[in-house]
């Protein structure tokens, strides 16, 4: 039986590594899990940023009407895990939110066995947002199979 039925994807203001982590892996795992996209300080809702935005729609991938949200302790439960970007995301997150513990809160690259934390693209060229979205998904592979092989060997997700 799967541990987790929620996902989320938490990132700075929520408007470039976590949408697009939650897009690239809601195609990877076929809607097996029901994925949010959070940020972690968002003082108001913002779209999309407009670089991550260019590159997902070049990756098949539009959101429409997205705009940022705050993560709050109603979006965890005890089938929920919680991925972040970096460890300094992840302190905050722990430390913020009752719900969000050393089980379910994990850097993703760090959950998926990589050493490096998640690129971020802010700043940066339309080139490196690409880069960003390519590492996120080689990432988020590892993920998908550490979860695949924990919790439901039966499990098959999809591709992108």
């Amino acid at each position: 039986m799967r541990k987790y039925k929620r996902v989320i994807f938490a990132a700075g203001n929520g408007i470039t590594r976590a949408p697009m982590a939650a897009e690239i892996f809601k195609k990877l795992t076929d809607g097996a899990y029901e994925v949010l996209s959070r940020g972690i300080i968002v003082a108001f809702p913002e779209p999309l940023n407009q670089k991550t935005e260019a590159v997902m729609i070049s990756k098949g991938i539009e959101l429409t009407d997205y705009a940022s949200q705050q993560i709050t302790e109603d979006d965890i439960d005890e089938d929920t895990v919680i991925f972040t970007m970096e460890e300094a995301q992840r302190q905050k997150i722990l430390d913020m939110l009752e719900g969000a513990t050393e089980e379910n809160t994990f850097v993703v690259s760090v959950f998926a066995g990589e050493e490096l934390e998640v690129m971020d693209p802010y700043g940066g060229t339309l080139q490196t947002y690409g880069i960003c979205f390519e590492s996120l998904k080689a990432t988020l592979e590892k993920v998908v199979a550490r979860l695949k092989s924990e919790e439901d060997p039966t499990w098959t997700g999809g591709s992108l």
